[in-house]
This record gives structure tokens, sequence and C-alpha cells, in this order.
């Protein structure tokens, strides 16, 4: 005898099983149709916090500097739940960024943030990353502005320039010849404050004379090499400045080797740890830097920030740095900071 209940339910059962095939089958499809980029975004906006990955390229690793940007990005990775992976060549080396950033891309992170040693040879490498959906900033040293959205600058370019010849100048009664050691000549932010360097000294220094410029690749034996070189090639010298944090110790040492500490000036980029001995026995006389370890901290904040979507704004407070400044697309960090035998011991990175 036909039951209209029984069928009833069972019609109704087979349009249920039906409708929810189907929102499978087209669930599916719609799934199939993203495309690596596409598919990059979609993960990211489903991500939480914690599953970001950070990749932190710095010029070169095993010299004090970048190791404690490394310690301050690794706290921060900690304090904001976020993975960071920090790793750099062992010379300062373009191509060896290279392929450490195309490792960092076939690892898919989300991040990649590097302190340029060529700001437009490693174009290619990072239009790549774009490309795949990885976000890329610089820090420490830019590259062409074309292939990265932000940069994070440690101090003021200009400001930083004419501030460190300033203090030659004072050591050196403003007269005489002095010799600048840099890492490189390519990588733009030791360019940029050369340029500052010497352009002060030409219009507020007349009677100092730049007899040479040596580059030592962020080479602790290159740079003692060069400042050696330096003292006996120019016996009238009255100044070196180290634009870079190895030169400064080099040439203390060199200066002090050579017996002549007191009579010819040392100042320039390093870290207080590396000079504290130098200025205390007057090899040195004065040496200006920021916190590398509050750089490295940084970084890693304002990457959280851009893969989470948030706007960055002029005077906006990060915790553990302080107030950052805005231009354009340049954040900078602060003011720098000036290390004399006075005031050494008050600073330990």
């Amino acid at each position: 005898m036909f039951n209209i209940k029984r069928f009833f339910k069972f019609f109704l059962c087979f349009l249920i099983v039906c409708f929810v095939s189907g929102c499978e089958l087209r669930s599916e499809k719609y799934q199939i149709i993203y495309n690596d980029e596409q598919k990059k975004e979609h993960n990211t906006q489903n991500k939480s916090i914690e599953d970001y990955t950070i990749a932190i390229v710095p010029k070169v690793s095993g010299i004090p500097y970048f190791n404690a940007v490394k310690e301050g990005a690794l706290e921060a990775g900690e304090d904001l739940n976020l993975k960071v992976l920090y790793e750099g060549p062992p010379i300062a080396d373009w191509k060896q960024q290279k392929n450490i950033i195309e490792d960092f891309i076939r690892q898919d992170v989300d991040l990649i943030a590097v302190s340029a040693n060529d700001p437009e040879r490693l174009g290619t490498v990072l239009q790549k990353a774009k490309e795949k959906g990885i976000r890329v900033i610089t820090w420490d040293s830019d590259t062409d502005a074309k292939f990265r959205e932000l940069f994070i600058n440690m101090v003021d370019p200009e400001n930083l320039g004419r501030h460190l010849m300033d203090n030659l100048a004072s050591q050196m009664g403003e007269t005489g010849e002095y010799a600048i050691l840099t890492g490189s000549h390519v990588a733009a932010n030791l360019s940029e404050w050369m340029n500052y360097i010497i352009e002060q000294q030409e219009e507020i220094y007349p009677d100092m004379k730049l007899v040479e410029v040596v580059e030592t690749e962020d080479n602790p034996q290159k740079s003692y090499a060069g400042a050696e070189k330096l003292l006996k090639t120019y016996p009238d010298l009255k100044g070196i400045l180290g634009s870079s944090s190895v030169g400064p110790p080099a040439a203390a040492q060199a200066v002090k080797d050579a017996g002549k500490a007191g009579m010819v000036a040392v100042t320039g980029l390093s870290t207080p740890n590396l000079m504290r001995n130098y200025l205390k026995d007057e090899s040195a006389q004065m040496i200006t830097l920021w916190s590398p370890k509050k750089l490295g901290y940084l970084t890693v904040s304002l990457a959280k920030e851009l893969l989470n979507g948030d706007k960055l704004k002029d005077g906006q407070h990060i915790g553990k740095v302080g107030n950052i400044k805005i231009k354009g697309d340049t954040v900078i960090m602060g003011l720098p900071i000036d290390f004399t035998r006075e005031n050494i011991d008050q600073y330990d990175f």
C-alpha cells in the first residue's frame, strides 16, 4: 500500500543530499580557480598573527652591529608572537644576499626585510618575491623604491652625515688631512652618509682636506690594514672617520699600534662595546650610533603592522623603541647618540 508520508520523507532526504553535494562541488571548483598570488592573499587573510613568518636579511652576519639587530628582531618575534628567520652572508656581498632571499622565497615566508648591499642588483630577486605575494621592505640600507614598499631608516641621513663631520672637525681643530673608512661604495646608506660628510666639510671646513676613501667590505682585518696603510701613506694625517661599525675600532687599534694615540683623531659610527676601551685610552675621541637592537625590534614590529593591514602614522609610538617619524615611504627611528669616555659605561650593546 502506498504511504504518502514515507514518500515525502524519502524525497526530502534526496533533495538535502543533492543540495549539499552541489555546494561541495561548487566550492571545489571555486578553490581550483585561485592562482598562486590569489592563494597567497587568501591564506594571509585567514592567518592568525602567530602564523606570520618574517625573514630578516642583514648585509653581513657575525659582526657585533648586526648581532645586536638580530637580538632585537628575535625579541620582537617572541613579544609579538611572530616567527622570525634571520640570515645574512658571511661577507657583505649582494650575490650571497640574493641566494639567501631565493631560499626565503622557496620557504614561502610572508615578508622579507633586507639591508641591501646593492640598491639595484637585488631588484630582480625582490621583484620575484613580490610576484609570489611576499611583502618586501628594507631597513638600514635601502634599494630603489620600486623594489620595496617601505624603508626603515635609523636616522635622517643628512643630519647624520653632517653631524659626523662636525664631530671629526671638532677633534681636528677644523684643519688638516683626513681619510674615510667605508664598508662599501655601493651600499645606499653608506654612500648617502659619505656624500653629506664630504659636503659638510667642503661647505663649513675648507681648511680640512680629504686624502682618501678606503673600502673595507665591512671586514675588520681589511679595515685595520686600510687604516695602517693610511697612517704610513699620509704622515700628516690628522683624522680618520669610520662610516661603518668595523671602521672606528680598526682605526683606533692601528693608531694605537703606530704610537699616534691623541695625534690622529678617530671618530665615526660603531657600537659602545667595540669602542669602550679605545675611548677610555683616548685612541678614539667620539663615536656615534643608534641602538641596533631597537632597529631590529622596530623592523619586526612594523612588518607585523604591514601584514595586519595597519596604517603607519607620523609620531606613532612603537613599544620598546619610541616615537617614529614618517617621511613619504621612509620610517625614521630617531636621533643618533654620541658616545665619549664620560658616558660610554651607560650603554651595553
